[in-house]
């Protein structure tokens, strides 16, 4: 393909120079006539001043391109308090670490990095910020030239009955040769471009702020499942113990009751109370499935089994990260997010208020046109022409008016969203750290309150077994104890949750780190492999 050059001789005031030629032009429209013969021109040097004029009349525009109308983007300010309501003494550098690496659980750690992977959240704002790329491409675009090439080959015949008759030296029918460049640049003289190519950008980090905002809520998520399972598994686990114990108290007092020793209320009692452990399992083993199956969701699998690593008991609790309010501005991605659609909408002020003022393009064609192709492109073939139009509003009815104050009223609700995520981030940090806290104080009553009641449980029954008292006695205290054992075993599973969201409320460098996991490929030992095509294990 032939590039558009221009290329002009210029001697200045010399009669005796050649004419002004111009090699590749830009413009409009070509025909060929039914003679083949062609426009064909020459400069005088007065043609030269002239264009002279318009290329010292481009450079003025092009300086004056460096203007944009609307207002720039400035950080608004904000009420940040210097230190948190609830601050702990002992706290570690490691909001920029792996922090469920502290649980020390390396199924939780695979599980992890298996949903950064397969999770279809996470595919899905990858996709999303494909297409906002897309979309940057296309705003920016129209800051360079756009250039085009075409042919077209034909034939045609015009009326011999016509006002003006054809003459006898023009061909009729005639072919129609043309080979041809367009191109055509609108130069961004008020910043209507650019303000849009800011916006576009500006879309885009905000996609790329939401995918981050997606792996935030994902691992929180994959890890809060996982805890709540091992938590399910500790409550299940105690509930059959409890059962297996009543069950073998049932069993002597069915005998005690046969041999006389003991009344049927007594019996009755027993068994009561036997039953009323059994009622506890199914409710937690269904729950468990589903805690499964939501799981292996947030996997990208099917619903499933989850393999298990350590019990509960024998996580490790995460340190508390330290970092102060001010941090979040930095650390949260939906804070981010909320600030990139801020500068979006502020930039499309300055593409409303753009449309005020006139608008500049230069449009140019360069080509062949010719009724022989053999003689396509040869130098009289050549036909070029160029314009620079400029259009300006003169009455729109209020259409400018109105999309520059939609655009503003825009402006002011990201404005006000951005603030209200900062206020809910700052919420959501203050509730975590005043819940992990307090959740350490009443685990630590918890543990000593069944501490007792193993005790009260285990002198209730010497008693019994002495004679000094009724088995209601025993009844209260194995009950209570149960009850006590289950609320500690939950209560286990919101502390560790409660770290949890200290970490996802406080965002921070580890969104990076797991941003990265992304994109690598590892497998957990007894998940069940999928193909991703028909969705079958295997």
């Amino acid at each position: 393909m032939r590039k558009m050059r221009l290329s002009p001789s210029l001697t200045a005031c010399n009669p005796s120079c050649p004419p002004l030629k111009v090699r590749g032009g830009e413009g409009g429209v070509m025909y060929g006539g039914g003679d083949g013969e062609l426009f064909s021109h020459s400069f005088d040097s007065r043609s030269v001043l002239s264009i002279s004029a318009i290329l010292f009349a481009l450079v003025f525009t092009l300086f004056l391109a460096g203007c944009m109308v609307g207002p720039n983007y400035q950080r608004p300010d904000v009420d940040v308090p210097e230190k948190w309501g609830f601050e702990e003494k002992e706290v570690k550098d490691v909001v920029n670490t792996q922090w469920w690496e502290q649980f020390q659980d390396p199924v939780l750690n695979e599980l992890i990095n298996i949903a950064l992977q397969e999770n279809k959240d996470v595919k899905i704002a990858a996709a999303v910020i494909e297409e906002y790329m897309g979309f940057y491409g296309v705003a920016r675009s129209p800051l360079f030239p756009q250039i085009y090439a075409g042919a077209t080959a034909g034939r045609d015949r015009a009326t011999e009955e016509g006002a003006a008759p054809l003459s006898s030296v023009v061909e009729n029918p005639a072919n129609n040769y043309q080979a041809f460049l367009n191109a055509s640049w609108e130069i961004d003289l008020w910043g209507k471009l650019r303000r849009a190519t800011e916006a576009a950008r500006a879309d885009l980090l905000s996609t790329e702020e939401a995918k981050r905002t997606v792996i935030l809520s994902l691992v929180s998520s994959v890890a809060g499942a996982y805890i709540n399972l091992r938590d399910l598994d500790k409550q299940l686990e105690i509930a059959k113990q409890t059962a297996k114990t009543r069950e073998e108290s049932y069993n002597l007092f069915k005998l005690r009751f046969d041999g006389g020793v003991i009344s049927e209320l007594e019996l009755n009692q027993v068994k009561s109370e036997y039953e009323q452990a059994l009622s506890t399992i199914p409710p937690i083993e269904k729950t468990i499935v589903q805690q499964e199956n939501a799981l292996s969701v947030l996997l990208g699998r099917n619903p499933g089994s989850i393999p298990r690593g350590k019990t509960i008991d024998d996580l490790m609790l995460p340190a508390v990260p330290a970092g102060l309010p001010s941090n979040l501005l930095a650390n949260r991605p939906d804070i981010r997010q909320a600030e990139q659609n801020l500068v979006a909408a502020n930039a499309r002020i300055g593409v409303a208020r753009a449309q005020y003022f006139p608008s500049i393009s230069l449009t140019g064609l360069f080509g062949w046109a010719s009724t022989d192709l053999s003689d396509l492109f040869s130098g009289p073939a050549k036909t070029w022409n160029w314009a620079a139009p400029v259009t300006a509003p003169i009455f729109t009815g209020g259409a400018i008016s109105g999309q520059v104050k939609a655009a503003e009223a825009i402006q002011q609700q990201a404005l006000i969203r951005y603030q209200q995520v900062i206020q809910t981030s700052f919420r959501e940090t203050e509730d975590s750290l005043v819940d992990q806290r307090k959740t350490k104080e009443q685990l630590q009553t918890l543990k000593q309150q069944v501490g007792s009641l193993r005790n009260y449980a285990r002198i209730a029954r010497l008693r019994y077994d002495n004679g000094y008292t009724s088995y209601i006695e025993v009844l209260d205290a194995e009950r209570s104890l149960f009850n006590a054992e289950l609320t500690y075993a939950q209560t286990q599973g919101f502390l560790f949750q409660a770290l949890i969201n200290v970490y996802k409320a406080m965002g921070g460098g580890w969104i990076t780190e797991a941003e990265q996991l992304t994109v690598q490929k590892n497998d957990v030992p007894g998940l069940p492999k999928e193909n991703t095509a028909t969705g079958v294990k295997k």
